[in-house]
């Protein structure tokens, strides 16, 4: 059975950003005279808060993320694809009864503008402020369960990174990885994932299943 609430990651679950997030780390590093280091350090910023991205190379992030947003409010936030299958994947859930929402890191209001850029429809959107908190994946998945009146036992997580999957162990939620997305291999597994998805119709697939389990 499918469960009555699914919270879905934005970024590497349900569309393919990259191109855009790449494109602004690399704005903003430039714009602070930085070197760039290289496509492999670049990816480590799919998916967890800019902040603490930029922090971990060694960069001041308020200049940083302020820069990065000269780009992304106008250019970064169109870089992106949805990933195929996704629209029949809500679809089947809407059909089941789920409701959806969407649970990112990305500042809430950036997300909301890419839901309705995309056409994704979606119950509740929940995601950062633009001052950097609730950028944790455990503060997001609280809220969003707050909005939605919704039990922990009733919810599932879907996401691609591994603090995905330690926000939704955090509250006792159900967690099922993205396994198209931008994990890098075996991280969601050394996160506690106990099921991994290859395809959006995978998950499909295994959220229906019923055998769901916490983390």
């Amino acid at each position: 059975m499918t469960p009555p609430v699914v919270l879905l990651d934005l970024d590497g679950c349900l569309t393919d950003a990259a191109p855009g997030i790449v494109g602004c780390v690399r704005h903003a590093l430039a714009g602070l005279g930085a070197p760039d280091p290289g496509d492999a350090v670049l990816r480590t910023f799919l998916g967890p808060p800019l902040h603490e991205s930029f922090a971990r190379i060694g960069v001041d992030p308020e200049p940083a993320v302020a820069l990065y947003r000269e780009r992304y409010r106008e250019v970064g936030i169109t870089e992106l694809e949805v990933y195929d299958g996704i629209v029949d994947l809500l679809a089947g859930l809407r059909a089941d009864g789920s409701r959806l929402c969407l649970a990112t890191s990305k500042p809430e209001v950036f997300a909301r503008r890419i839901l309705t850029a995309t056409g994704l429809s979606l119950d509740e959107a929940v995601g950062s402020e633009l001052d950097g908190s609730r950028s944790r994946k455990a503060d997001v998945i609280a809220e969003a369960l707050r909005r939605l009146d919704a039990s922990p036992s009733d919810a599932v997580m879907v996401g691609d990174r591994a603090e995905d999957c330690v926000g939704a162990l955090a509250w006792g939620v159900g967690f099922v990885g993205a396994g198209w997305g931008y994990g890098l291999p075996g991280e969601l597994a050394g996160a506690g994932a106990a099921q991994v998805a290859a395809r959006p119709l995978d998950l499909l697939q295994v959220l229906r299943s019923g055998t769901l389990t916490a983390g």
